[in-house]
């Protein structure tokens, strides 16, 4: 069966798995998502992650979570530009998150980036996901 939102599917992998405590999760690889997973990695919110290659040409990634005393890092992870539903903003309007405290990522012309970079960089585009 097909995926229809596949950065949906790797959000929710990453939220059971915390909230089952688990040390890592693996998720099909594609470029979007390891663009996401690096903002996540820039910011804090993972450990990181690794490429791993199967036969046959599939890969996946692996995915390292992060606690913090006991609890995880990531408080809510949420998509926000859906399949059925695009939420694109330009830079002026981009979405703050818990005053600031959180992150946004936003897929730029420029590339995958956390709101204060795409700020900074004076871009607007499609807000994928919201990090608390």
């Amino acid at each position: 069966m097909a995926i229809s939102d596949p950065l949906g599917d790797m959000l929710t992998r990453i939220r059971n798995a915390q909230m089952r405590r688990k040390g890592k999760v693996s998720s099909p690889n594609s470029k979007l998502r390891a663009h996401v997973l690096d903002v996540l990695a820039k910011e804090g919110y993972i450990r990181g992650y690794t490429t791993v290659e199967y036969e046959g040409g599939k890969s996946e990634l692996e995915i390292e979570l992060k606690y913090f005393d006991g609890e995880p890092v990531i408080r809510t992870i949420e998509r926000v530009s859906k399949p059925g539903r695009r939420v694109y903003s330009s830079v002026k309007n981009i979405p703050h998150v818990s005053n600031g405290l959180g992150v946004s990522i936003i897929s730029t012309p420029r590339g995958v980036m956390s709101d204060h970079q795409a700020r900074d960089e004076n871009v607007g585009g499609e807000v994928l996901c919201r990090v608390f």
